[in-house]
Parts: C-alpha cells; structure tokens; sequence
C-alpha cells in the first residue's frame, strides 16, 4: 500500500506548478490497476494543489459493458473524485481490436480534456506492461521506437506506476478493503498481449530465471534515454534545415540528408511526413522513403501514412495525400 501511494505522492510532486488547482483525470476502467490508481489519488492529490477527476471508457465489447461503466463512476464518485465523464465508443467489426480500441481510447480521452478543462490523462500502466509493451515491440521488429516503451510521460498521458507491479497495486487495493472488476477480455486469448501476459512471460521467468519482466522494463528505460538524445539531435537538424512551401508541403535537401547517420535520416524523413499532414510512419514506410534517399533511380512518389513522398530537383518532399 505505501509504494502505491508513494508513486501518487511522487508523480503529484513533479508536475510543474502552476496558478490555482489544476485538474487531471484517472483513466478508469474499474479493473484492479486503475481503482488502485483512483485510490491512491484521491488521498495523494490534493495536498499538491491537484484536483483529481476520472474519465471512462466504454468500448462496448462485451454485454454490460455500460453497467461497468456506470460502476466505475460510481466508484470514482465515491472516491470522491470529480468530475466522472463516461465515454462511449464503437469499434466493432474491425480486423485489430487492439488497436482500434486504444486509438478510439485516446480520442475519448482527448474529448474529455476539451470538456472539463483537465490538463492531462493519468493512465496506470504497471511494470508488467511496460515488459510486455517491449516484448511485443521485439517481436515485431519494430526497433527503438517500441524498445524504449511507454513513457512515464507522453504528451496529455502520465503515467507514474510504471515501476510497480500489477501484484502490488492489485495488493493494495486488498489491503485498504477496495474491490474491482475483472475485465474478461484480460484472459482472452484471442488477443496477442493476454497471450503474451499468460503463456510467454511466464515460459521465460521459468526458463531464465526471475526478474525477466524488470529487466524488459530496464530494457526500456535504456532504450528510451538513447533513443531521446538520437530524437532531439534530429530535431534540432530538421529545425535548421528543413523548408516548407506555400503548398503546405515540407522539404529536406538530399544532400544533406546524406552527410546524416541513417539514425537520423530515418528520424529527420519520419519528421517531414507528421509535419506535412501525415501520420507517424511504420518501418516499412520509413525502409520505403530510405530507397528515395539512398537508391534513388527516378522512382515516382510513394504514398507514407497519409502523406505522398518523392524526390523532387535535389530534395525529399513531403505533402499530405488529397
């Protein structure tokens, strides 16, 4: 119980002060981690000038989901937390569950914000999943940009157990007399992070010794600081060196592109197509603009993420997809 309300205490204490109360909202689900995290704040919160609120979530992906809901806010309101805005979101009928449901989570997320003023959304991602987070990104190929895992901060989103483990929050609640629903979809197999969470983990703490998920989530934390200092020394290139153009497109010069280390190369193309329009390109999309600067044999535009890439008279333009 005190490592789960010192983790509260300490993330209330690193927010940077400013005039009044500002507001947050605990992203609710009523499942163990987020009550856990509900009830640490509602006893750590306010003695930072912190008001604590929740937003919830209701994907609609199982029968009563709506009942949950209704539960978690009663919860969160007896927590006495405030404001309790309850979301509702459809995503059905899509091929990636997984995916569709957390991109349809953050756009709730960002609709509360805008209605209740709230300066960000406090998430309780534990230890565990910051283990499977880099897992599935090691799996995936998906190089230092899912190694570093989730940050303890990414824009709106905070997110400050991630040292701890799901056994401890869920050993809190138990200790301070709370309950919690168990989400079915945490057991169901169909999904590749339970599958990950249920038979692989355990295989390799078995197999390897404990201490495997600490030393993914170590694995992260190392990634991340490399991977920062690789983002900034890109940024600060693209600040220097990249133009835009009365069409709205955006433009680096090949050659210097070329005098780069490909880290930064693929940092700096990544950087042209988000300011363009387009969304953060995969690594396929990334090894497609890569051939543009370093096979470059007149190939015609390639389209990246909502966004259309060519090389143009000396440079690698990018402008949103029409």
């Amino acid at each position: 119980m005190a490592d789960v309300r010192r983790a509260a205490r300490e993330w209330a204490g690193s927010l940077d002060a400013s005039p009044g109360r500002a507001l947050y909202l605990v992203g609710l689900s009523g499942g163990g981690d987020s009550v856990a995290l509900a009830w640490a704040l509602s006893h750590e919160a306010s003695s930072f000038g912190l008001d604590v609120g929740a937003v919830i979530v209701d994907h609609g992906l199982q029968p009563g989901s709506s009942e949950v809901a209704q539960r978690a806010a009663q919860e969160a309101q007896a927590l006495g937390l405030q404001p309790v805005v309850i979301k509702s979101v459809n995503v059905e009928g899509t091929s990636n569950l997984e995916d569709t449901a957390r991109v349809a989570r953050h756009r709730a997320f960002k609709e509360a914000l805008r209605e209740t003023g709230a300066q960000g959304v406090v998430l309780a991602h534990s230890v565990d999943d910051q283990a499977e987070t880099v897992l599935l990104g090691l799996t995936r190929g998906s190089g230092p940009s899912a190694l570093k895992g989730m940050p303890s901060r990414d824009g709106i989103l905070h997110r400050p157990f991630l040292g701890l483990s799901r056994e401890t929050l869920r050993q809190a609640l138990v200790d301070a007399g709370k309950t919690w629903w168990e989400d079915p979809h945490n057991s169901d197999e169909r999904f590749t992070r339970v599958r990950v969470r249920r038979q692989v983990l355990p295989v390799l703490e078995q197999e390897l010794g404990p201490g495997v998920v600490q030393a993914l989530a170590r694995t992260a934390e190392l990634f991340r600081a490399d991977a920062s200092a690789l983002d900034e020394d890109a940024r600060t290139w693209f600040d220097a060196h990249a133009i835009t153009r009365d069409d709205g497109s955006w433009a680096v010069e090949v050659s210097a592109l070329e005098q780069l280390s490909v880290a930064l190369q693929t940092r700096v193309l990544r950087m042209v197509v988000v300011r363009a329009g387009g969304e953060a390109p995969t690594y396929a999309h990334t090894a497609q603009m890569m051939r543009l600067l370093e096979q470059w044999k007149g190939q015609s535009a390639v389209d990246v993420s909502g966004a259309s890439v060519e090389r143009r008279d000396g440079y690698i333009v990018a402008r949103a997809s029409r």
